[in-house]
């Protein structure tokens, strides 16, 4: 279009493992306190009525393997693993049993958070945003097809922070699971094509400083790495 006053941002991509293709990113939602031993280690509670959720910028994620620098704003920069759904079909108001077919594929992921601005907005009452939703904010590894991967459940799932595991979980320890995240989120949003679905973190999490090193691992999946540099 000739009217456009600047060029529009370019497609964000997620790669396949094995060079199977790219996933145009669409929405980013995050699943908050699904895994209780995290809930009570941030002093919390599981909301067993229901999920509950937070999103991020497709422009705010960044692929496994790059070295992103150390966020400004905040000093208490912390990492949660989690295992990411890779939606690849529409869906609103699906069931549980329904859900499986809107899923493309699973991807490491890692949910990076400025926690002290989280920690104050939380006090005040007010939204996370600054919190979550900043750049490098969500990590991704490669996507591997879910009929590869099968049903999650006994999977593990770990954050090998310099070599030493600071995370260690199994799939099976979600409060919700895959098919019923998907059946709540989707009485909410009309579920696209390229909507990916951070499930949530096991206890763990912590601070990162510059030259650290982070390793995540799901049992099934292309592993993820990422390395924190000095301050943007």
């Amino acid at each position: 279009m000739s009217d456009l006053l600047f060029p529009p941002p370019a497609p964000v991509l997620a790669p396949m493992r094995d060079g199977k293709g790219f996933v145009p990113v669409n929405r980013i939602f995050c699943v908050g306190r699904n895994y209780a031993d995290h809930a009570k280690e941030m002093g919390a509670e599981v909301d067993r009525e229901a999920p509950f959720y937070f999103t991020k910028s497709n422009a705010h994620l960044t692929l496994s393997g790059t070295t992103i620098p150390y966020p400004p704003g905040t000093s208490d920069f912390q990492h949660e693993m989690e295992f990411v759904v890779v939606l690849g079909a529409p869906g609103f108001r699906v069931t549980p049993e329904d859900a499986p077919g809107l899923i493309l594929g699973y991807a490491a992921g890692l949910d990076m958070t400025r926690r002290d601005l989280q920690g104050a907005a939380k006090d005040k009452r007010r939204p996370w945003d600054t919190g979550k939703d900043f750049e490098h904010a969500a990590i991704l590894g490669p996507i591997s097809p879910a009929g590869e991967f099968g049903r999650p459940g006994p999977q593990g799932i770990t954050l090998l922070l310099n070599g030493e595991p600071v995370q260690r979980s199994t799939l099976s320890e979600m409060v919700w699971s895959v098919p019923d995240l998907i059946a709540h989120l989707s009485t909410l949003y009309h579920l696209a094509p390229g909507d990916l679905i951070f499930t949530g973190t096991p206890a763990g999490v912590g601070p990162v400083n510059p030259g650290d090193r982070l390793r995540g691992e799901v049992q099934g999946l292309a592993p993820l790495t990422l390395t924190i540099g000095g301050a943007a």
